[in-house]
């Protein structure tokens, strides 16, 4: 019992570090965001007909092409991505969470945010840091959703699709990440 308490609270640190100093953990430039990002898209669009078609009217898409996430009893995940405008990268954020609960592994995945109205635009390009869940609604896309969706059914102001799953963790979500605009070297 006393070594998984200290166990849990070294990792609490850890993660507490790298949540605390994230740029300092990752730090990835601009050219290879924008390189795992133009993968990423790729992929997506390859892979799910229903985000290629949201492409097409969405005012901006936000692209994580790696989030990992990790944890055990608490827990945290990071990325860094690029926000896509006419096909053009804008700007540079990343998304931080972190958790407490019954959880144990590691996962990395990605995600791409597909921005439909200029109000929720707005929204990112404005906030300080925007915690997903306050603010514009966010639907996430799964597989039965994306049968259906069209560019005449898509209402809300942004879909989510994640793509390329691995690990072992339990779960996905973007509720309670906080996406904040940073500067990476060219």
């Amino acid at each position: 019992m006393r070594t998984r308490t200290l166990a849990a609270g070294f990792f609490f640190l850890f993660v507490a570090g790298i949540l605390a100093y994230p740029s300092a953990a990752s730090a990835a430039s601009a050219s290879e965001i924008n390189r795992d990002v133009n993968a990423a898209l790729q992929k997506l669009y390859a892979s799910s007909p229903a985000a290629q078609e949201l492409k097409k009217v969405a005012k901006g898409v936000l692209v994580f092409p790696r989030i990992v996430k990790g944890g055990f009893v608490v827990g945290g995940q990071y990325g860094e991505g690029a926000l896509r405008k006419d096909g053009k990268t804008v700007a540079y954020y990343n998304s931080v969470a972190a958790s407490y609960g019954l959880q144990a592994g590691v996962q990395a995945f990605g995600y791409a945010m597909f921005f439909l109205s200029d109000s929720a635009l707005k929204y990112l390009d404005k906030s300080a840091g925007w915690e997903i869940g306050v603010g514009p609604s966010v639907v996430v896309v799964d597989e039965g959703l994306a049968r259906s969706l069209t560019t005449t059914t898509a209402k809300d102001d942004i879909y989510v699709f994640f793509f390329d799953q691995k690990g072992l963790m339990a779960g996905l979500g973007v509720q309670g990440s906080k996406i904040t605009r940073i500067h990476p070297k060219k």
